[in-house]
C-alpha cells in the first residue's frame, strides 16, 4: 500500500500546501496583491471549515449555526480593541475561552435533542447572538466597529498583510494537525463510533454525551479563532460575521469539499472561493449583468457533486470510504 502522500490525492495536497505557504512571495513577484488577500480568507475561512468539520464530519452534528463562533471570537477582540485593550496576548485567550463556554452552554441544551431539533436550536441561538450584537449601540450595532488590530510587540505586526497571512496559515496547519490527532485517538474513535450507532457505544460504557459536548466546545473555540483571525483581517467587527448565511455557507464548503475528510474544508474552501471570484466575470463575459447571479449556476453544480460524488471533492481525489 502507498504511503498517503504518494497517492494522488497526497499529492495534490502537497501541492496545495506549498502552494498556499509560498503565496506570499508569488504575489509579490508577479504583482497580484489582491490574490493575498484572497488566500488570507480562504485560508482563515479552512480554519473554520475544518472546527466544523469536527462535529458534522466525525460527529455528525449537523450545526446550523456555527458562525456564532465566529462572531463571538471577532466581537471579543473588537469590544476589547474599543475599550483600548489591544494587547493579542489578552485579547486571543479571553475570546477563545468565551467562545469555548457559549459553545459548552449551547451543547449542554442541544445535544439532548437530535435530527431537525438540534438544527433548529443551534440555529435559534445562533440568531440570538446575532440581534444581541445588532442591539449593541456603543460597539456600531448593525453598521459593525472598525477596530485596532491586535498587538504582538517584538513578535509579528499584523498590519504587514505577508506576515498577518503567514501567522493564518500557521494556525491552519496547527488545526489540521490537531484534527488529524484528535480523530486517531480514542477520543476520535468514539465520536465516529456513536455517529454510526450512539445506543452501542453506550452499552459499551462510553458516555457519548459527554464526548458529544466536549467535541461541540472544542470545534467552537477552533471557529473562535477564525474570527478572531477575520477581524483582525479586515480591521472590522460586524453582526454579519455570524449570521445564518454564514452558517450555511459554511456547510456548504464541508460538504463540497468532503464530510469527514482531514483536508476535505480546504478544498471545499478553495472551491468556494474559486467560484465566488471567478464565476461573476465568467458569466458577465456570457451576458452583462449575469454574474450578479452566480449562486443560481452554483447550486445545481453543488447538487450534482452531492448526487453523484457522496465524498465530495475529497472522494474525486480518490479517497475511498468505509
Amino acid at each position: 500500500m502507498p504511503a498517503p502522500w504518494r497517492t494522488p490525492r497526497g499529492i495534490i495536497t502537497v501541492l496545495l500546501l506549498l502552494l498556499l505557504a509560498v503565496l506570499p512571495l508569488l504575489t509579490q513577484a508577479f504583482d497580484q496583491r489582491y490574490l493575498l488577500s484572497v488566500g488570507t480568507r480562504i485560508v482563515i475561512w479552512s480554519i473554520a471549515a475544518v472546527s466544523l468539520n469536527m462535529i458534522l464530519g466525525y460527529g455528525g452534528l449537523v450545526s446550523f449555526g456555527h458562525a456564532a463562533f465566529l462572531g463571538i471570537g471577532g466581537y471579543a477582540v473588537g469590544i476589547l480593541s474599543a475599550e483600548g485593550y489591544e494587547s493579542g496576548w489578552m485579547q486571543w485567550p479571553v475570546a477563545i475561552v468565551v467562545a469555548v463556554a457559549w459553545a459548552t452552554l449551547i451543547g449542554a441544551l442541544s445535544l439532548r435533542t437530535r435530527g431537525v431539533y438540534f438544527i433548529m436550536i443551534t440555529l435559534a441561538f445562533a440568531q440570538l447572538v446575532y440581534y444581541l450584537s445588532s442591539g449593541l449601540a456603543a460597539y456600531g450595532g448593525d453598521d459593525g466597529l472598525n477596530i485596532s488590530r491586535s498587538r504582538f510587540p517584538g513578535l509579528i505586526e499584523l498590519r504587514d498583510k505577508a506576515a498577518f497571512y503567514w501567522l493564518c496559515f500557521a494556525l491552519l496547519c496547527a488545526t489540521l494537525w490537531f484534527c488529524s490527532r484528535l480523530v486517531h485517538s480514542r477520543f476520535g474513535h468514539v465520536l465516529r463510533g456513536a455517529r454510526s450507532n450512539e445506543l452501542r457505544m453506550m452499552a459499551l460504557g462510553f458516555p457519548v454525551f459527554r464526548y458529544r459536548l466536549a467535541a461541540f466546545a472544542i470545534a467552537g473555540g477552533f471557529a473562535a479563532l477564525a474570527g478572531i483571525l477575520l477581524a483582525n483581517d479586515g480591521a472590522y467587527i460586524s453582526p454579519a460575521m455570524m449570521s445564518w448565511v454564514k452558517s450555511g455557507d459554511l456547510i456548504v464548503i464541508v460538504v463540497l469539499g468532503g464530510i469527514g475528510a482531514l483536508f476535505g474544508p480546504l478544498y471545499g474552501t478553495i472551491a468556494f472561493f474559486a467560484v465566488e471570484e471567478f464565476l461573476p466575470p465568467l458569466l458577465d463575459l456570457l451576458h452583462r449583468g449575469w454574474g450578479e447571479y452566480w449562486q443560481i449556476v452554483f447550486g445545481p453544480l453543488l447538487v450534482i457533486i452531492a448526487l453523484y460524488a457522496r465524498g465530495g471533492i475529497d472522494s474525486l481525489l480518490g479517497r475511498r470510504h468505509a
